[in-house]
């Protein structure tokens, strides 16, 4: 059995019923134990409109036990404007009843039942949960007593229109196990004071301020001299400045010698809360701004109003908005502290039932459910208001009237109480690309049918996704089932389900500069807007840019755990994505890497560096000197070259050799290597007279003796020797048995320390190190390559010596690749002190996984759709807009207005933004294409640019300082010629020829815009 065999064995014994497969993203999330006790709660969800079944949607994905939908209404019109499991057959029918086989489907593991009765005490008891949305105010108070008198934990969650509410009561004792999202802090100790309180002075990895917050608590390792601190039990800290803090009473300690590591210790919390009744009086809101206040009256008075008109606010009622804002202030006594325009405005829209609102405000409510079983993250304490009445157009009661947003008996009727009918037909000719059908894809595709996007006559959406659906997709992507395949053509075909009228085609392609033939000018010109739905934040960066050179608006969205962003771009108004994302990962030393990891992402990094090293660069270096005559004349090193011949030379003819192989490996790298470093640093070696080299991030190494016994020493052996064959085509029965028969009978090479062998401290020291290419040698080992190439192809061999390059594959836990990075990072860990990860962790770090859950995914879609309304409607104040930050463990919603564009381009003293352009029209007065110099003499009379050189990307196409000969023809050419491709060759024509242009008198820091020519073609 495999090494990966018995962790999997062991990983299932201990995980019970948990599916790994299905939840692996989610596990990142919230952990084994978190996802345990989800898997044992019940819950009740009532109120089966847009909210209600957006709440249960993410807990069902999530792996809850049980979920309960109840409603006692029948759908009406109005609901399937955000309810996307109703259709229009469900019209009449009980709102649960029809959901309930729809949210079955979303996950086996979960049971689903729908209950049509009134709620009861006896009822209510049998759930550890229970969520209310859309639900009279005597219902709240009534069923939040017997929450609360019974300990179960209550969510009440509400959206009228463009505003919600959340309310959560988990009882008066109520434990928070773990209360944030973040890795524990780390910093590294500089020295400790003996007193009471002690005094730690610390810093970072990087020579920063130690990152704790007054109250965190603490505990040490590897401090010399008052060992007493080490693994003691965890202690609370107050914050003097970013350097030091407290630890309280070390007078009775040994004195403090050097190093150390604190870090910080998450413990349990306990939180208690006040019933719904105590809350409404005395509310406690979260709110991101003085809002929150006016909109808990809001709400308030609206339960009255209902009360009171058997009915909710008509749409654009005055009179009814009136004595709703009467109601408001009937209920306060702090008059000044009430906005009646806010609460106005809200009577107005309190009809409405909006998609985006019921998916933001349902991942909100869901993470709070997920927080009730599982005691993970901080819960909301205990109000939260949100509204979103910017989306409204600034001119909103001329523009929309009680008759343009009456029903109008149309799916539609809950979003044009809001904003009206004649917005409802300007969304359905919207032309929009979705630009991946993941998670957030799947989101915004559903939100996309529910508002009606594309759903008129002249509407498009196109969703391109190249990927297949694979297991882990399903607990967090909605319209994904287990026997689908490819994710855009599935995303299509579930929303032309929830709304026929939906104008959706997909396509199998990914965006890039390879596919600008089939997603170029033609298909960018036609569009209204672009949202993009990827990982890749390359390739995010490369769909702004052609939203930047096609001047059209972009919705970017993004996850990572329960953090979530969307930023709205809008030509002319906002920054680009791109200048408000750093696109590169910020990237670990490589001296760090490879003599000095002080975390385990440092160990693990190396270790899948080693796989690379190890299992594919040399199979794929030796294939092609095998294959390619012309390859030992290319740019390579001595090390290259020395790993081509060492792969010639190891090749193994059995197990045996496999496993001996792998044991002179581990010698190299976890005993000799770590011994040649002591040997050039010694562990009393100084920087400088009494400072100690190795201190601080330093973290003095130990070298490790193989020891068959040891479960992770074997383990590196068994995958190292697996892989090892795998690259050499031989095919072994993987025997541990024998493995330990062979590692007891081999003798290993003692060791020698390296002479004249530099060892780089820093990164500028790794930058300086020459290369000390021995050009002799060099050509001496390419001679020898060559002959031996010679022979073994004259002998037929050379097929023989093919290897297998291994590519890391994160997702197939069988092929041992994650458990060898595991073993591998774990050994260098424990040569370094450094404590060692689980596989999981060794999994998600090596391949590079995102954590996800359907909660954030949900909720950053909501939020950007509500930026989708303000783009249809045109809005082009800058004020109108909000990009968000959102993170669901806290919870945090902060939303903020978008940055006008700085200058990118400069010409003398003007400046202008990424969006500018010079535009030009391809066509002369004559009607004919215009030549290049018809082009320069536009430039120069039209916009005053005395062009000295053209460039279409990396190619001339003109330059003052050619021969007058060559300038002259070139000149004459009309601008398609100079662009075309080679004879022969297929080619289209574009229809925006985009130019570079330096000018005659262009100073040093001169950037000018691009030239876009429109040609009469394409």
């Amino acid at each position: 059995m495999s090494a990966l065999g018995r962790s999997s064995m062991r990983c299932s014994n201990r995980l019970g019923e948990i599916d790994e497969g299905l939840y692996s993203r989610q596990l990142y999330v919230l952990g084994h134990e978190a996802m345990q006790r989800l898997a044992k709660t019940s819950v009740l969800v009532s109120g089966m409109k847009g909210l209600g079944v957006e709440i249960a949607k993410n807990i069902i994905l999530a792996g809850v036990k049980s979920v309960t939908v109840h409603d006692l209404g029948n759908a009406q019109w109005s609901d399937l404007s955000s309810q996307f499991f109703l259709s229009e057959s469900d019209v009449g029918r009980n709102r649960a009843v029809a959901s309930q086989q729809h949210l079955a489907e979303l996950n086996s593991y979960v049971s689903v039942t729908a209950y049509t009765r009134e709620l009861s005490e006896s009822f209510l008891a049998a759930f550890q949960v229970v969520v209310l949305s859309n639900s009279p105010l005597e219902e709240q108070l009534c069923v939040s007593d017997i929450c609360h008198a019974r300990s179960i934990r209550f969510v009440l969650a509400d959206t009228k229109g463009l505003a919600g509410q959340l309310f959560c009561d988990f009882g008066e004792n109520f434990v928070v196990n773990e209360p944030s999202e973040a890795e524990p802090v780390c910093a590294y100790v500089q020295h400790i004071s003996q007193g009471n309180p002690g005094v730690v002075t610390c810093r970072d990895g990087q020579g920063h301020g130690h990152g704790f917050a007054d109250g965190d608590f603490v505990t040490f390792s590897d401090v010399e001299g008052m060992s007493q601190l080490n693994g003691c039990k965890p202690r609370a800290i107050h914050v003097l400045d970013e350097f030091m803090l407290e630890i309280g009473d070390t007078a009775f300690f040994a004195p403090y010698q050097r190093g150390g590591v604190i870090t910080q210790v998450k413990v349990p919390q306990l939180y208690s809360y006040e019933p719904l009744r105590a809350a409404l009086a005395k509310p406690k809101i979260k709110a991101m701004d003085d809002r929150g206040h006016s909109l808990h009256l809001a709400f308030r008075a609206l339960h009255a109003f209902v009360a009171e008109m058997g009915q909710l606010p008509r749409p654009r009622a005055q009179a009814d908005a009136k004595r709703l804002l009467e109601l408001a202030r009937g209920l306060t006594a702090h008059q000044e502290l009430l906005d009646e325009g806010l609460v106005r405005t809200f009577a107005h829209v309190s009809a409405g039932e909006l998609s985006p609102m019921a998916a933001l405000l349902g991942g909100l409510a869901a993470q709070e459910v997920l927080k009730a079983a599982s005691g993970k993250f901080l819960p909301l304490a205990q109000w939260l208001y949100f509204d979103a009445l910017e989306c409204l157009p600034k001119q909103g009661t001329a523009l929309l009237t009680e008759e343009s947003c009456a029903p109008r008996g149309s799916r539609y009727d809950g979003q044009i109480a809001v904003f009206g009918a004649d917005f409802q037909e300007k969304l359905g000719r919207q032309k929009y690309f979705v630009v991946g059908a993941g998670a957030i894809g799947c989101e915004l595709l559903k939100n996309f049918a529910m508002i009606g996007l594309a759903a008129g006559k002249g509407g498009s959406i196109t969703v391109t996704d190249m990927d297949t659906i694979e297991r882990s997709n399903l607990s967090r992507q909605l319209l994904f089932r287990q026997r689908d395949k490819l994710k855009s053509e599935t995303a299509a075909a579930a929303v032309r389900h929830m709304n026929p009228m939906t104008r959706v085609t997909a396509q199998p392609h990914h965006v890039g500069p390879d596919t600008e033939t089939l997603y170029g000018d033609d298909f960018f010109t036609a569009l209204d807007g672009v949202a993009n739905a990827l990982d890749s934040m390359q390739a995010r960066a490369y769909v702004d840019g052609r939203c930047i050179r096609y001047l059209k608006p972009l919705l970017d969205s993004g996850t990572e755990g329960t953090k979530g962003h969307v930023q709205v771009i809008v030509p002319y108004l906002t920054q680009p994505f791109r200048s408000s994302m750093d696109l590169m990962e910020s990237a670990v030393p490589l001296c760090t890497l490879r003599h000095f990891p002080s975390t385990i992402e440092h160990t693990l990094q190396w270790a899948r560096d080693e796989f690379d090293g190890l299992f594919k660069v040399p199979a794929e270096n030796l294939n092609k000197y095998l294959e390619d005559p012309a390859f030992l004349e290319g740019q390579w090193t001595t090390q290259d070259l020395e790993g081509v011949r060492s792969s010639l030379q190891e090749k193994p003819r059995n197990w045996q050799d496999c496993v001996c192989w792998a044991r002179q490996h581990w010698e190299s790298l976890y005993r000799h290597a770590i011994l040649n470093l002591l040997h050039a640093f010694p562990p009393s070696h100084e920087t400088s007279p009494g400072v100690p080299f190795w201190a601080g991030p330093k973290r003095c190494p130990r070298p490790l003796e193989f020891d068959c016994d040891n479960s992770t020493h074997m383990q590196y052996i068994m995958t190292a020797a697996s892989l090892f064959a795998q690259t050499h085509r031989l095919q072994v029965p993987r025997d541990r048995a024998a493995a330990r028969e062979t590692l007891r009978a081999m003798a290993v090479p003692l060791f020698q320390p390296e002479v004249g062998v530099r060892i780089p401290v820093t990164e500028e020291e790794m930058e300086e190190a020459p290369a000390g290419v021995d050009e002799e040698q060099l050509a001496a080992l390419k001679q020898e390559l060559a002959e031996h190439r010679r022979a073994l192809l004259e002998g037929g061999c050379g097929s023989s010596h093919r290897m297998e390059p291994i590519h890391f594959e994160k997702d197939d836990d069988s092929n041992s690749h994650v458990d060898f990075i595991m073993a591998a990072s774990n050994l260098r860990a424990a040569n370094y002190g450094i404590a060692p990860a689980d596989w999981h962790k060794s999994k998600r770090v090596a391949g590079r996984i995102v954590p996800a859950i359907a909660t954030t995914t949900a909720a950053v879609a909501g939020l950007a759709c509500l930026e989708l309304y303000k783009l249809v409607w045109g809005h082009q104040d800058l004020g109108s807009y909000r990009n968000s930050f959102l993170q669901l463990a806290e919870p945090l919603l902060a939303r903020f207005q978008p940055l006008a564009p700085s200058a990118t381009y400069k010409y003398g003293h003007e400046t202008w933004s990424c969006w500018h352009r010079v535009e030009v029209p391809g066509i002369s007065t004559h009607g004919e294409e215009l030549s290049l110099q018809e082009l320069l003499d536009q430039l120069q009379g039209v916009h005053g640019l005395p062009v000295r050189t053209v460039l279409c990307g990396v190619t001339i196409l003109y330059a003052s300082f050619w021969a007058k000969q060559k300038r002259e023809a070139q000149l004459a050419r009309r601008l398609t010629q100079l662009v075309s491709g080679p004879p022969g060759a297929a080619w289209q024509p574009p229809r925006i020829l985009v130019l570079d242009l330096v000018c005659e008198d262009q100073q040093d820091d001169d950037i000018l815009p691009p030239v876009h020519v429109q040609l009469p073609c394409g």
